[in-house]
């Protein structure tokens, strides 16, 4: 992608960049309960009543989330209004916000190799002042490989920006700003369930114009196959890594669409509302389009190899 910049912008000192971003940052904590994990992330405010934009593998399965606004040092509950997992965007909002100080977005599709960037987020997940990490821009509109180690599903992201600014976890979700502060990316990092398939030496951030056209669609409430708006469906299983056609359930949680269908571990579901079912991913990309209270047909072969048919209401579920 060619710039229309004569030559990159000189940088002001990472210091003075992210004092004048860090007041429209939240500290991200997701509490997920069905794999007893915590995640810590970051997030970027949009609105002064509290829209928040993350990645979505910071929220992806949290149960509860809570949010710390750096500029006021306030707690919200967070609640999820969308996401795109293929784009890994989400959209929150924080409960109780007003008068948020928000994040100066700038125009991704003029960011040029060798501009000089800083990645903002709270590094590590530690909380308090968020770190700085300074560098240039690599490369554009570059495609990685994400796989989550915890549902077994993997995503292509495409279109990033790579950079050598050292983006660690924990800043996932937070802002890659340019020499005027204004925002041009989403940091994307790898996490200990959130890996990454390239050099490990090279950030990435999401250009932040195709991340706010899923935030439009989201506040409009204009969900498609990617994009899901509102509570997230919920069927009520744990996943098995398996190189089988199928998705195999390790476990089934108690009182949930699947146990109330008869679905035990060992199971392998095979088709979910007549769309075969052959990995992870494919399920998941079948769940996004439905909400709680949907009726989905499934069927499933138990370790006998017997194909069994149900239909289940779905539950709401944890996020993503």
């Amino acid at each position: 992608m060619a710039s229309h910049r004569e030559a990159p912008p000189a940088l002001a000192s990472s210091g003075a960049v992210t004092a004048a971003v860090d007041p429209a940052l939240v500290d991200i904590t997701a509490n997920l309960t069905y794999t007893s994990r915590l995640a810590e992330g970051t997030g970027i405010v949009l609105s002064p009543d509290g829209l928040v934009l993350t990645n979505n593998h910071v929220i992806d399965g949290a149960t509860t989330i809570s949010a710390t606004d750096v500029g006021n040092g306030q707690r919200y509950a967070a609640t999820v209004l969308g996401y795109d997992r293929a784009a890994d965007v989400a959209l929150l909002r924080l409960e109780g916000a007003s008068g948020l100080p928000v994040a100066e977005l700038g125009d991704s599709s003029q960011t040029a190799v060798g501009e000089p960037v800083v990645g903002i987020g709270n590094a590590g997940g530690v909380g308090g002042t968020p770190s700085a990490a300074p560098g240039a821009v690599l490369a554009l509109n570059q495609r990685i490989e994400a796989t989550n180690l915890y549902d077994h599903t993997s995503e292509g992201l495409g279109g990033l920006i790579a950079t050598d600014a050292a983006i660690r976890p924990g800043d996932s979700g937070g802002p890659l700003v340019d020499g005027d502060a204004q925002v041009i990316g989403l940091d994307t990092a790898a996490s200990d369930g959130y890996l990454l398939g390239l050099a490990a030496s090279r950030g990435y951030a999401i250009p932040i114009d195709g991340a706010m056209a899923v935030v439009e669609r989201i506040e409009g409430g204009r969900g498609s196959a990617a994009i899901h708006v509102g509570p997230t469906a919920f069927l009520g299983i744990g996943i098995a890594a398996s190189s089988n056609p199928g998705v195999t359930v390790a476990q089934v949680f108690y009182d949930t669409p699947a146990a109330q269908a008869g679905l035990v571990s060992g199971d392998v579901i095979v088709d979910v509302a007549g769309q075969a079912i052959d990995s992870p991913t494919a399920l998941s990309a079948v769940l996004v389009r439905y909400h709680p209270g949907d009726s989905v047909a499934l069927a499933w072969r138990d370790q006998s190899g017997v194909l069994h048919t149900g239909t289940v209401q779905l539950a709401t579920g944890p996020a993503a």
